[in-house]
């Protein structure tokens, strides 16, 4: 190769580098926040810093300002770029460039040797390190190599020794690239990193793809947005005089700020452009030409080369380029001058211009036969190979370069290529922006399908897989119809795309508005698809799935045992796990052999490569476990999941994190009510795990548990189980608070809700019902036990009835989705029938406490048969709970000896509480345990540790001013009767408030009731 001189190591002397010998000027501010962000990170507190400003307002001036302090206080610093090669780009690009740096050394020996340990247990890694191998990617295979590129980044550091790794210019970064960077802000927990971003504000428009994770990522806490603004007058005055060594002159300095508006480039190249005002040109364009006019014509089209290369460029590959357009001449000369003239700078093995401005203006002021003569002359460099044995450019750079060149043959085949490339490195993005060039040029290229070796509707087919898991079903769903049109006259080929694109269908969010149509369109298929194919095969077990969907139970199970059978024969193992999985549901009456199948399922997951069915798999059997009652098999089942989730590098995936859910209302369940943090997850599940928390806090009777659920209202729309266990343990919380017409209120909102996100009949129903039952008893009880609910008129009859009719129908809706909407094949579990059982309890102690007020009108006491069924009721509710769901065992105890004394059964009743209070104390139930100690004191039972109800923190006026409340008196009312004046009655029912910790006359009366200090 001709001029195979090497830049940095001969002419590294007659670079002058004017950016590191300039003192920075009026940025303190942000190097003040870049540092302290610096020093979070070495005390493990990551961060992401997004440094935004027009270009040459001096982001890279700062960055490496504030990456060489960080240096000298310990840090490591690795400074990695994007390039711009239109839309697409070249996937994970500074991320590859990252990992190579630290795997030599930038960040000190003893890092290299964990990064690059990491990476060798992390097979997803070497498709960035050695890209080529590997095929195709579902979502949770590239969560792995995020997650190996977080791991190996997080691995860097250590404190006191952060790692600060800038990315340059991530307005030209590569969709894989912004996943990658969104990914690291949610994924940043303890690590000693910091990531800072530069971008061209001016250039990120409402349309530009970086524009929506600016947006996104700034909303997150460690998260910070740093913006350069161009210098104000005084700023530019201390920056000119930096540059010139004193000060300009008045009239020179009236020029510079009057031309370059306070952008730090412009001014840089304005002073070098002087001495004479009046000879300053009058656009940075127009500097930047006279800078480059002053070199000799041989550099000029050196640099002018290099431009179509982007801002930076490998030495190799200008070399190359240069030598394709002219073997005979040599560009030593010519690149020592564009270095000395500081046209250019040695960065490692590349040459890089001093400015993006300069690569754009040289670019834009090349003749269109020009620029395409030298993309030619890249394209054919691109082809050799450098030093090192390998080609100076991959497919996406060719295609590029063809693409600009007008080759369209090669941008075809190099297209073809990249998309091939892409697919192997995990870029589902990238992948489906150059299958779709492919077919954009497919017409233009007669030749394009002996070219290739494959034709128009594979390519199709393959942009559809692209597309879905890019997260675009909808083009997916596009492009694979594209492909099913190609085939109009080739029916068998249709037949054999229909799963294809029934697959595609599943993805849309509302596929099942018409699943019909796709179970029809499966079946006609069928009639055409050969035997023992997996066509077929996949076809069997698509229409298996839809089948149960539409509750064609009898269709989807023969349809599930064909296609499992075929695919067993066929070692189509991804088949078989889809198959599986469908019969598993189909048999959930029989949880045993549904846990049976789900294992086998996995299993077959697993031996596809599948790790998303295998996770599915995983989770829905621990599940299956959990919901049929077998707690501890369940424990068994979410450890080994979330053991492989670990293992696979798919921490925060969908299901794993459905596991963590599982586990949480599982350590709920056996009276594990301790706070945890809810740690390691995306944003996009945490407010679900925050959900899961709040069972817990109820329990405990954390003092914000009804604020957390209050907070998780706008939640709701964004997971369906946000709105059913945030929402249904708010519900609770607020019973337990005594606001019982605002918990009501909310059981039915949340009802209401989930209807319209899943159906009328969703299992979920019940337990709201229950939950809902208790409120209106609850409120009966405080309206009993203050004599308003015995008070004559028809206005209290009216609302008596009204109560007893909204329990029924409550009662009635749990037992009807019970019955219509239990799961397929089989009966409720012992949770669902728990709680089942727990509606019709909360709904015989409703009657017993409506009926017992109604007696008081005469005189009487209770019914005797009322507070019996109760009773019956709690004890059969006890015993269904008794599975290991020891949190209500203990509440439906409670209940019981609730009941119990109402039925006149003292005694009974007191080991029935006492049991309850000692099961609420070794929980740290503290709501459960009041509830209970208050019975005891109110019913005077001897529990342990509980003195009756005269030991009252109240004063004997406090308690006969907030009797009369009770009785549903007004402060005058009060007044009157203990002849005291309304103020001070006033006074006194603040202080029973305050003494209460309720917010209102409702909620003292309720508490106290429930303390046992109202005498009813």
């Amino acid at each position: 190769m001709t001029g195979a001189g090497n830049v940095s190591g001969r002419w590294h002397d007659v670079q002058v580098r004017r950016s590191t010998t300039i003192p920075l000027v009026s940025r303190q501010a942000q190097v003040g926040s870049l540092l302290r962000a610096v020093e979070r990170a070495s005390a493990g507190r990551p961060g992401l810093a997004l440094v935004g400003g027009d270009a040459g307002v001096g982001k890279t001036r700062l960055i490496s300002h504030v990456a060489q302090a960080a240096e000298q206080a310990g840090a490591s610093a690795v400074v990695v770029h994007c390039v711009d090669l239109g839309q697409v780009g070249i996937p994970y690009l500074p991320f590859t460039d990252a990992l190579a740096q630290l795997q030599a050394g930038a960040a000190g020996p003893e890092a290299a040797a964990r990064v690059a340990g990491l990476v060798a247990e992390r097979p997803a890694l070497w498709r960035l390190l050695e890209p080529g191998g590997g095929g195709g990617a579902d979502h949770d295979e590239r969560l792995q190599l995020f997650e190996g590129i977080a791991r190996s980044l997080g691995e860097a550091g250590e404190p006191g020794r952060p790692l600060v790794l800038v990315v340059e210019d991530v307005h030209w970064a590569d969709a894989s690239t912004r996943d990658v960077l969104r990914f690291l802000a949610a994924r940043a927990r303890t690590e000693n990193l910091l990531v800072v971003v530069t971008y061209r504000s001016d250039d990120v428009d409402r349309r530009h793809p970086l524009r929506p994770l600016l947006a996104e990522l700034s909303r997150l806490e460690h998260v910070e947005r740093i913006d350069l603004h161009p210098f104000d007058e005084a700023e530019l005055r201390e920056f000119t005089t930096a540059l010139a060594g004193a000060p300009l002159s008045a009239g020179e300095f009236a020029g510079v700020l009057d031309r370059s508006e306070g952008n730090a480039f412009f001014a840089e190249e304005l002073v070098d452009a002087g001495p004479e005002p009046g000879a300053l040109p009058w656009t940075l364009t127009e500097v930047l030409r006279t800078r480059l006019e002053q070199l000799d014509p041989h550099a000029q089209q050196t640099v002018r080369l290099a431009s179509v290369a982007g801002r930076r460029v490998r030495e190799e590959l200008l070399r190359a380029a240069a030598a394709q357009r002219d073997p005979a001449a040599g560009i030593d000369a010519a690149l020592r001058e564009a270095v000395a003239q500081q046209v250019l700078m040695v960065s490692g093995g590349h040459l890089e211009f001093r400015h993006a401005l300069l690569a754009e203006v040289l670019y834009n002021d090349l003749l269109p036969g020009e620029r395409s003569e030298m993309h030619r002359a890249y394209l054919a460099a691109l082809a050799q190979k450098g030093a090192d044995g390998v080609p100076l450019g991959g497919a996406a750079e060719r295609a590029h370069h063809a693409f600009e060149a007008h080759d369209l043959p090669a941008a075809l085949l190099a297209s073809h290529e990249a998309a091939l490339a892409a697919r192997g490195l995990l870029a589902p993005e990238e992948e489906l922006r150059h299958r779709e060039q492919v077919l954009a040029l497919w017409e233009s290229v007669p030749e394009a399908e002996s070219l290739l070796g494959t034709d128009q509707v594979a390519v199709a087919v393959a942009a559809g897989e692209a597309a879905a898991k890019a997260g675009h079903p909808a083009r997916g769903v596009r492009l694979t119809l594209r492909a099913i049109d190609e085939l109009a006259g080739d029916p068998d080929r249709r037949a054999a795309l229909q799963h294809v694109l029934v697959r595609r269908q599943l993805d849309l969010p509302d596929w099942g508005e018409h699943p019909e149509d796709s179970a029809q369109e499966l079946r006609e298929a069928l009639h055409v698809l050969p035997a023992d194919s997996p066509d077929r095969v996949w076809s069997d077990a698509l229409l298996a799935r839809i089948a149960m969907e539409l509750d064609l139970d009898d269709e989807a199970r023969e349809q599930a045992e064909r296609a499992a059978e075929g695919a067993r024969a066929l070692n189509e193992h991804g088949a078989l796990a889809e198959a599986l999985a469908t019969l598993a549901v189909l048999d959930v009456g029989d949880a045993d052999k549904a846990a049976r199948l789900l294992d086998e399922a996995c299993r077959a997951a697993v031996r596809a490569g599948d790790v998303l069915t295998e996770m599915r798999c995983l989770y829905n059997v621990a599940a299956n476990r959990f919901y049929a009652g077998h707690l501890t098999d369940a424990e068994q089942k979410v450890s080994h999941g979330l053991a492989r989730a670990e293992e696979l590098g798919l921490t925060w995936s969908i299901y794993p994190v459905s596991l963590r859910i599982l586990q949480e209302v599982m350590r709920y369940f056996r009276g594990d009510l301790a706070s945890r943090p809810v740690g390691d997850v995306p944003p996009t599940s945490v407010q679900v795990l925050n959900a899961a928390t709040m069972y817990a806090a109820v329990a405990r009777g954390d003092g914000d548990v009804i604020a957390h659920g209050e907070a998780l209202l706008e939640h709701w729309h964004d997971d369906g189980m946000i709105a059913l266990i945030g929402g249904g343990c708010l519900v609770d919380a607020l019973t337990w608070a005594g606001r019982h017409d605002e918990a009501l209120a909310l059981a039915e909102r949340v009802t209401e809700h989930l209807v319209g996100v899943w159906n009328e009949l969703f299992l979920g129903g019940i337990w709201l019902s229950a939950l809902g039952i208790a409120a209106l008893a609850d409120a009966a009880e405080v309206d009993r036990s203050s004599g308003r609910a015995g008070q004559a008129g028809p206005a209290r009859e009216r609302a008596a009835a009204e109560r007893l009719e909204r329990g029924d129908a409550l009662l009635d809706l749990a037992r009807t989705t019970a019955r219509r909407g239990r799961p397929r094949g089989g009966v409720l579990g012992p949770e669902g029938s728990a709680w089942l059982q727990r509606a019709a309890a909360e709904n015989a102690r409703l009657h017993a406490v409506v009926g017992g007020a109604g007696a008081r009108q005469d005189g009487g006491a209770a019914p005797d048969a009322l507070w019996r069924e109760a009773a019956d009721a709690w004890q059969e509710t006890v015993k269904m709970f008794d599975f290991g769901y020891r949190y209500e065992v203990a509440r439906s105890r409670y209940r019981w000896a609730e009941a119990l004394l109402g039925a006149g059964e003292k005694e009974a009743a007191g080991a029935a509480a006492a049991e309850a209070l000692a099961e609420a104390n070794a929980m740290g139930a503290v709501p459960l345990a009041e509830a209970v100690r208050a019975l005891g004191r109110r019913a005077r039972l001897d529990l342990p540790g509980v003195r009756r109800a005269t030991a009252s923190t109240l004063t004997g006026r406090e308690e006969e001013v907030l009797t009369l409340v009770a009785q549903g008196l007004s402060n005058r009312q009060i007044g009157e009767r203990l002849y005291i004046s309304t103020k001070t009655v006033s006074v006194h029912v603040s202080n029973v408030m305050a003494k209460l910790g309720a917010s209102g006359r409702a909620e003292a009366v309720s508490l106290a009731h429930r303390r046992g200090l109202l005498k009813v």
